[in-house]
């Protein structure tokens, strides 16, 4: 499925379903039944891809057609304090790029940092020569924007490293952009400047290949509070996907929050009436 040439829409986790339990595995079955491409596999608190399941996973997302992501660990600080803490960081990275990898996906999304006491210069130096030495296995490491203030990861930042370390490339949680800074994404033209940037940054192909992370948020002065069901929340989905479309972005996206599929399919289904 490299080279996407379309939007697919898919869900963060495991699918609610009607109180049924899923795996991986069932999971991606019930997606593609509800009509949706992806799932992003998550391995937040640890790598949940084994030599026990990588093969029934596979097997589902080939017969599928499935598109399949893996947000990293929650501790990857590529910035921390201590110089172990940092190896520690990088070894989370890799084994969850080789697990995704068992099972033939595309992406593995995390936050590289925080700044901590360090200036905003230093936190880029060392997270960018970090990421430079990451080894690349075929996934591509895509740097999410983060939700708040004490956490590295503006777009800015993000796409500055994406042209400095090749095996790096963007995850644009348009969410996290809205909530970190109070509320900023209001109408259209609040989406398209910033896919105009991204596009003036890195070029169309950035626009080609995007993964992107979408959802209601609740959010206060100091950033991202909690995810929100969609319509319950004042992140404008329709205005995004409107510039999504107008833009003729192609990749992934996937829904966050507590109506994940429900959400997802509500999303894919206003941008197919766009």
């Amino acid at each position: 499925m490299r080279g996407i040439n379309r939007l697919l829409f898919g869900i963060s986790g495991l699918p609610i379903g009607n109180g049924h339990k899923f795996n991986y595995a069932s999971g991606i079955t019930y997606l593609k039944g509800f009509g949706l491409d992806a799932m992003e596999l998550l391995f937040v608190r640890s790598v949940n891809v084994s030599d026990k399941n990588k093969d029934a996973i596979l097997e589902n997302k080939l017969k599928n057609d499935f598109y399949l992501s893996a947000h990293g660990s929650y501790y990857i600080n590529l910035n921390a304090d201590e110089w172990k803490k940092q190896e520690e960081s990088m070894q989370r990275i890799i084994n969850a790029a080789e697990a995704l990898a068992k099972v033939q996906g595309r992406s593995l999304i995390f936050h590289p940092g925080f700044y901590l006491k360090d200036s905003k210069e230093m936190t880029y130096d060392t997270i960018r020569q970090n990421l430079s030495r990451l080894p690349y296995k075929g996934i591509d490491y895509r740097l999410e924007t983060t939700g708040k203030g004490t956490q590295f990861g503006t777009l800015e930042e993000l796409v500055s490293l994406c042209k400095e370390v090749s095996s790096c490339k963007l995850c644009v949680d348009f969410a996290h952009i809205h909530a970190r800074n109070n509320g900023s994404l209001k109408g259209y033209d609040d989406f398209a400047k910033l896919l105009q940037y991204i596009a003036d940054e890195l070029g169309q192909a950035a626009l080609h290949d995007l993964h992107i992370h979408m959802g209601g948020i609740q959010y206060s002065e100091k950033g991202e509070r909690h995810h929100l069901p969609l319509e319950e929340s004042d992140f404008n989905f329709k205005a995004c996907l409107q510039a999504l479309k107008d833009f003729n972005v192609k990749g992934c996206v996937i829904c966050e929050g507590p109506r994940v599929e429900y959400d997802a399919l509500l999303l894919k289904k206003t941008y197919e009436t766009l």
